[in-house]
């Protein structure tokens, strides 16, 4: 490491360069630095004091890295910035960590909404959300961030294996990644499963956009577990408001692979179940009257139930205004449709109000 230090010139006596030395002594407000055929560094004043933590811990003959201030003060000694120097050799390092996707174990120190905070050789740190591994995702079904931040905060104080993703120099900051570090064995133990291949496993939590299953890592052993996202448009052919109205964490179902990406697997529950909109387009057409109980109501007009797990859609357009909408029909009451379009591979149909009654 020492030998890898990077200087701003092959000269070391330069404004700015790093250079190595030892210790040999110290006062209240000084460190020495024997810098051999370049004479004695000093370290002093507000550099001194910005470092006081760490001169603390050194001992006469330990070597150290200054980068130059000033190269001869009025006592003839270069001047040195321990701080300035510590704080390259760390980006140095961490540079290093990152190339080569070393693993590293921070505490967590702080939170925030978008994610964890640290710091790594004295830098600060952020681990995004996005990068906790998936047992550490924060499963909120709301998406509240309230509770997201509440999720989070029972971090602080614990240690995390992470790696090192990118650095913002510029910053002072860096940004680890937790789940990076499992992206080498998950990618090896995908190798098990390819596209459409159908798996059972456990639903491990609920989100807002869908739910969490785990299934066998390996197929032939059940015990090491690798866990999947089924998307909310996943889950049913119905449109689905809630994924928890479909499936319950615990609940063991069945579910088939539709993508693996990035290290990633993408599952549909809807896939094994019976399409109904391929029926729909064979009972009804363009222009037939049709009886649909009204769903809900939104910007774009009415939902109905034609059939299970059947929605079409009263647009706005055909209704005049939402309070025209509401004054016509009541959620829950069934009523009298006219079929204006049906899109089965788009699970659209298009509907008018024939009567009210």
């Amino acid at each position: 490491m020492e030998k890898d230090i990077i200087k701003n010139s092959n000269n070391p006596l330069q404004i700015g360069a790093t250079i190595e030395g030892k210790v040999v002594a110290r006062d209240r407000s000084s460190l020495y630095i024997d810098l051999g055929l370049y004479g004695t560094g000093i370290i002093y004043g507000r550099e001194f004091y910005a470092v006081k933590d760490i001169v603390k811990s050194l001992e006469i003959g330990d070597k150290v890295h200054g980068k130059i201030v000033e190269l001869e003060n009025e006592q003839g000694y270069r001047e040195l910035s321990l701080q300035d120097a510590t704080k390259e050799i760390s980006w140095k390092r961490l540079k290093d960590l990152r190339d080569s996707g070393t693993i590293v174990t921070v505490r967590v120190t702080g939170v925030n909404k978008g994610g964890l905070l640290t710091t790594l050789d004295g830098i600060q740190a952020f681990l995004p959300v996005s990068q906790l591994a998936a047992e550490h995702y924060p499963r909120v079904a709301d998406a509240d961030k309230a509770k997201i931040l509440k999720e989070l905060q029972k971090f602080i104080g614990k240690t995390l294996e992470v790696k090192v993703l990118d650095l913002l120099a510029e910053e002072n900051k860096l940004i680890l990644s937790e789940k990076a570090k499992s992206e080498e064995k998950t990618k090896e133990v995908l190798k098990s499963y390819t596209k459409n291949d159908i798996v059972d496993g456990q639903i491990t939590g609920i989100a807002d956009f869908g739910a969490f299953i785990k299934f066998p890592a390996d197929a032939k052993d059940e015990n090491e577990q690798i866990e999947g996202l089924i998307h909310i448009s996943e889950l049913d052919w119905q449109l689905v408001e809630n994924p928890a109205e479909v499936v319950k964490v615990g609940e063991v179902i069945k579910a088939q692979i539709i993508n693996i990406n990035n290290n990633q697997v993408f599952l549909s529950l809807k896939s094994l179940k019976t399409n109904p909109w391929e029926e729909i387009e064979k009972q009804y057409k363009k222009g037939d009257a049709i009886k649909g109980k009204v769903t809900k109501f939104s910007t774009f007009g009415a939902f109905v139930e034609v059939a299970p797990k059947i929605r079409g859609l009263c647009h706005i357009s055909e209704l005049e205004s939402k309070e025209k909408m509401e004054e016509q029909m009541k959620i829950g009451e069934t009523y009298e449709f006219t079929v204006l379009s049906i899109e089965p591979k788009e699970h659209r149909m298009s509907l008018k109000l024939t009567t009210n009654k």
